[in-house]
């Protein structure tokens, strides 16, 4: 995950450019040019944080309790690797440009009579992962508490900078079976809800320059699930929604400090919000168990579809 922001914030501070470089004045013009740029990114890590939570729709018994380990990896669409700089207002090109996490030649993008380039980006970001581990422990009325954690850990990133990344979440899933007697007691299935909410902080210097991106992501599911022997079988409906923040600080200087975008200046401190709400989402996944050992799998289809597995015990 470290490695992963520092490419990404080192080729978005450190582009160098042999053309003039532009200045974009207007703080409202600026933030739209660098939402299409940077979005993709906010908005993926938001559909990764909301996944891994479940794998299965049973509820621990009180004092029950499991301990795991997922990877969630997310691909990104082919259509969030590029955008075209003709739908904002005051800006024009003759064809479309990388975002963040795309591939090909920076723009010549023409702002308010000024022509700046954006940067050529030799490689692109098709898959983005990231790890938590997790726990649910079992309570009353079949419901279960879960949390996620990946803490605190500073990096060190050779010539981009030095950082430190951390995430917390909390969530639950309850039994809703329970409260129809007699059609859940015939129904040969696990059903229940899910919500849950996450929180993914990093922070990295960058040429004196401190970037923080903090992510926030909730969701909620129907779960439906069949247990058979060894094997769980589950899937869920459901909405998510995140919303990142991306902020450039100016470093304890006296003069005029910009954020860099190719040939394009951005005057610092930036401070920008991506919000992404009521993404429908669709979930099947399989968990595999011997004896207290759980090993699971499952897929999510949305715009930003994402693989997650997992290993862990689970008792009761």
């Amino acid at each position: 995950m470290s490695r992963l922001l520092t490419i990404i914030f080192s080729l978005v501070i450190s582009q160098q450019s042999i053309y003039s470089q532009v200045t974009i004045e207007n703080q409202n013009d600026a933030k739209l040019f660098l939402e299409e740029y940077l979005s993709p990114m906010g908005e993926g890590l938001g559909a990764m944080l909301n996944n891994g939570w479940y794998n299965s729709a049973r509820t621990h018994k009180f004092g029950g309790f499991d301990v795991s380990i997922s990877l969630n990896s997310l691909f990104i669409p082919k259509a969030k690797k590029s955008f075209d700089p003709n739908t904002l207002s005051n800006f024009s090109s003759n064809t479309e440009t990388p975002t963040i996490l795309g591939k090909g030649e920076g723009a010549l993008v023409e702002y308010n009579g000024n022509e700046f380039k954006l940067p050529n980006q030799a490689s692109s970001i098709s898959i983005l992962a990231l790890p938590t581990a997790n726990i649910g422990i079992g309570l009353i009325k079949k419901t279960e508490i879960n949390a996620r954690y990946i803490p605190n850990y500073n990096f060190q990133a050779g010539f981009a900078g030095k950082g430190e990344v951390s995430l917390w979440g909390i969530g639950f899933k309850h039994d809703i079976l329970q409260w129809i007697p007699i059609i859940g007691d015939a129904i040969p299935l696990s059903v229940s809800l899910q919500a849950g909410y996450t929180d993914l902080s990093t922070k990295q210097t960058i040429l004196n320059q401190e970037v923080n991106l903090n992510t926030k992501a909730a969701n909620i599911n129907i779960i439906a699930s069949r247990k058979i022997l060894m094997l769980t079988g589950f899937a869920s409906l459901g909405y998510s929604s995140s919303i990142s923040s991306f902020n450039v600080a100016t470093s304890p200087l006296n003069e005029v400090q910009y954020f860099n975008l190719g040939d394009l200046d951005i005057q610092l401190p930036i401070d920008m919000e991506f919000q992404r709400f009521n993404d429908f989402r669709a979930n099947i996944g399989l968990r595999f168990n011997i004896a207290l050992i759980a090993f699971q799998a499952n897929y999510t289809l949305s715009e930003y579809s994402v693989f997650s597995i997992g290993a862990g015990v689970s008792f009761r």
